[in-house]
């Protein structure tokens, strides 16, 4: 079912932003984050892109929820983003953080057409990949990378491994859960975690390769 997003001007979405965020941005981060909410709040009316149970907080919910992992995240380097959807979180980073390389995977036709026009309309130079990720990992997808995020789309135990097997040596993978966390892969372990703005149970949870030989 589509919902209308609440209609938000440029200083209004600039004060919501800056309520939530970790950490403040310049005109430029601003004004590329409003244009990927502006086209969101356009394909929202006919795709579903954020669902009426979340329309009304969905910058605390979306915008928050994204922005809540740039203490883990790099300023440069390669970050590779599962199930995009609406942007949230891939899109998002590759506005706060326009020196990063991020690739945007989405299996869905119609919200991978979405991700290309936020990033046409915010200016960034992501990737935007129409493919399903499974093992072995789809060709396309970064050599290295330094970090993988995923907020929407669960990761079994054998593809986390092939992500970490991807990962540079300050690489990490950073997952959106609840109390619980998913299979792990030998010499894959979670590193750090950090609650969700205004949510008892959702966390971020970082996941980091080690050695599977070493004592504890």
């Amino acid at each position: 079912m589509s919902a209308d997003l609440p209609r938000l001007d440029s200083g209004e979405f600039a004060s919501g932003l800056a309520a939530i965020s970790p950490e403040p941005f310049p005109p430029t981060v601003l004004a590329a984050l409003y244009a990927h909410y502006l086209e969101l709040a356009r394909w929202n009316r006919t795709l579903s892109l954020i669902g009426p149970g979340t329309a009304e907080d969905f910058l605390v919910r979306h915008y928050g929820e994204s922005l809540a992992a740039l203490p883990l995240v790099p300023e440069e380097g390669e970050l590779l983003d599962l199930g995009s959807g609406a942007g949230f979180p891939g899109l998002v980073l590759a506005a706060a953080r326009p020196r990063l390389a991020v690739t945007l995977v989405e299996a869905r036709e119609r919200k991978w057409s979405f991700l290309l026009a936020a990033a046409r309309r915010a200016s960034l130079s992501c990737r935007c990949l129409n493919v399903r990720v499974g093992v072995p990992l789809p060709t396309g997808l970064p050599a290295t990378l330094d970090r993988v995020t995923a907020r929407a789309l669960k990761l079994d135990s054998q593809l986390l491994g092939s992500l970490a097997d991807r990962l540079g040596p300050a690489g990490s993978i950073l997952l959106w859960v609840g109390d619980e966390l998913p299979d792990l892969p030998p010499g894959v372990a979670p590193a750090a975690s950090s609650r969700l703005p205004e949510s008892v149970r959702r966390r971020i949870v970082e996941l980091r390769r080690v050695d599977p030989n070493r004592s504890p």
